[in-house]
């Protein structure tokens, strides 16, 4: 499966130029022109990394950075004319994992799109264990521990909590669980997910509201943590 990069830029030239060069190291590559398009793709795609300008009208990159933040630790590229510290500093404090000043050479942009995967992707396969209120998730044992008391459960299942909670409050079709958890080729439909949610709400439940298996309804499911 191919790494996804959503790219936002309202300069439609740079919106191609990074395109070209990332399609040619077969990354996956979407576009969007404004803060309000580029959201609405990121919650639809979860994609693997964003590519975000600064400065667009209505929405700019640094809101959509936050709104990102919020529900996501992938990594985020900013892209700014302006260089000074202050907007670096900035950027990296709202989560930013890089920073690029236009123009750039794309050949360097390439290589620094390379270097944050590796990064982020060092960091996920390090980060075994979840930690909630009444709940750790430890994909390392393939254990959960709910309200104190260390449970098992197959495999399947426990991947599926782990990946939610993972994602804390980003909602995913049955398509992309059934993409991302059983695998890309996986023949199955979509009620398996269905059949593995209501399993895992059967044996795990927070009476307390900090975090819920969610139905989102007409899309999928997400795990919500309270704010």
């Amino acid at each position: 499966m191919k790494t996804r990069i959503l790219v936002v830029d309202d300069d439609r030239n740079i919106v191609e130029l990074i395109k070209l060069y990332l399609e040619k190291e077969r990354f996956q590559v979407y576009e969007a022109y404004q803060g309000e398009e580029a959201l609405k793709l990121f919650y639809s795609l979860t994609p693997d990394l964003v590519i975000l300008d600064i400065m667009m009208p209505k929405l700019d990159g640094w809101e959509v950075c936050k709104q990102i933040r919020k529900v996501s630790s992938i990594p985020v590229i900013m892209l700014s004319a302006r260089g000074e510290t202050f907007d670096k500093v900035l950027g990296l404090e709202l989560g930013a994992d890089d920073y690029i000043v236009k123009p750039f050479d794309p050949k360097e942009m390439v290589a620094r799109v390379k270097a944050v995967l590796r990064r982020s992707g060092n960091s996920i396969i390090t980060k075994q264990e979840l930690v909630f209120p009444n709940l750790i998730i430890n994909k390392s044992e393939y254990s959960i521990t709910y309200q104190g008391k260390k449970m098992e459960v197959p495999p399947k299942e426990l991947e599926l909590l782990y990946f939610l909670a993972l994602h804390p409050n980003q909602v995913f079709t049955r398509e992309q669980l059934l993409e991302k958890v059983w695998g890309y080729d996986f023949s199955g439909d979509s009620r398996t997910v269905d059949v593995h949610i209501k399993r895992l709400r059967e044996k795990i439940v927070d009476y307390d509201g900090h975090w819920e298996i969610k139905t989102v309804w007409g899309v999928g499911y997400k795990f919500e943590v309270a704010r």
